[in-house]
């Protein structure tokens, strides 16, 4: 695993491409949940999610160690493809991408403006995944995987502008895909020598990761079910999970009407857009609003890239009120 100097070197190297998001502690926010809530908007990135800073440092230092590579194959449910599809373009390198058929038309397309060659393939994440690395190999290109020590490093500078721009948090939630993000988290709250509790957040569909921490051992699920599709996984990679073992505190389930109504409240506080991912982090966080009431907090807003017909629908929904003490004032007590 990286060190403090590897990590602010990524940041560095990251920075001209992406530059710091902001954190924000919104009023109307803390006012509903009745603590203080900050909101790590990684939705503000260039390609709109965490993910491009994995993507830009990997190609980095790809072509520092490989300078005659002739192109970049991966599989992806949209970010992961962004932020190579962004990165490739820098580098001029020629780039593929797998995605399940039925993957979300918006993600195809802002990958293919970045001149990715978008090719479907496989009923869900994990098929895509094994075509791809197959055709890495018959053709001769650099297949990119979903996790990989230099894409936790370029990831993990999100978590050291949080930790370093907030003031101490008691805990931070954040959505697991692969595991990228919270291993970076983990990782630099280690490295910072802080105590703030990391809580990973899954899709109640798509929950192989949470079955896995509370065995103790990786089990695989069946079937990923989710709107939420940057946590679409049933298959935990195994160094991932030794990490989120060793260093989370748990694994909360949401499910998709908690995730839903997330991506309400989210526009509603602080007209932010979420996706999925991007909202679960908060739906975490209002189930444990008795466990975090008077306390200091962060939610990771892992990205933005959600399909409008998708949104327009949940935005019809009513969004939860709050009453004068703050409280949420529905039946759902959500």
């Amino acid at each position: 695993m990286f060190d403090l100097d590897a990590l602010r070197d990524a940041a560095r190297i990251i920075r001209p491409q992406v530059p710091p998001t902001p954190q924000y502690a919104w009023p109307l926010l803390q006012r509903r949940l009745g603590c203080e809530l900050w909101v790590k908007h990684e939705n503000h990135t260039p390609a709109g999610a965490f993910k491009v800073r994995g993507g830009v440092l990997y190609v980095h230092e790809l072509m520092r160690r490989e300078p005659e590579v002739r192109g970049l194959i991966t599989a992806t449910r949209g970010n992961h493809g962004q932020s190579l599809a962004m990165a490739a373009r820098l580098a001029g390198l020629p780039i593929r991408i797998l995605v399940p058929h039925g993957n979300a038309l918006e993600k195809n397309a802002a990958m293919r403006a970045f001149g990715a060659e978008v090719i479907e393939h496989g009923q869900d994440f994990d098929e895509a995944r094994q075509a791809a690395g197959e055709l890495a190999a018959r053709d001769g290109w650099h297949f990119v995987p979903s996790l990989h020590p230099d894409l936790v490093r370029g990831v993990a500078t999100y978590a050291l502008e949080l930790f370093e721009a907030a003031p101490p948090l008691r805990r931070v939630y954040v959505p697991i895909g692969l595991g990228s993000g919270i291993c970076g988290l983990i990782r630099t709250r280690d490295l910072l020598g802080m105590d703030t509790e990391i809580v990973g957040v899954v899709a109640r569909g798509a929950d192989a990761y949470a079955q896995s921490f509370e065995q103790g051992r990786i089990l695989h699920t069946e079937r990923a079910d989710t709107l939420a599709d940057g946590m679409a996984c049933r298959m935990p990679a195994p160094e991932a999970f030794e990490l989120i073992r060793n260093g989370a505190a748990r694994i909360l389930r949401v499910d998709d009407e908690q995730i839903r109504q997330a991506i309400r409240i989210l526009h509603e506080d602080t007209h932010n857009l979420a996706e999925g991912a991007g909202a679960a982090a908060l739906a975490a966080a209002i189930i444990e609003r008795e466990l975090n009431r008077g306390e200091r907090i962060a939610v990771i807003q892992s990205g933005a890239n959600i399909d409008r017909a998708l949104l327009a629908n949940i935005l019809a929904e009513p969004a939860p009120r709050i009453d004068d003490s703050g409280r949420v004032a529905t039946a759902a007590g959500a």
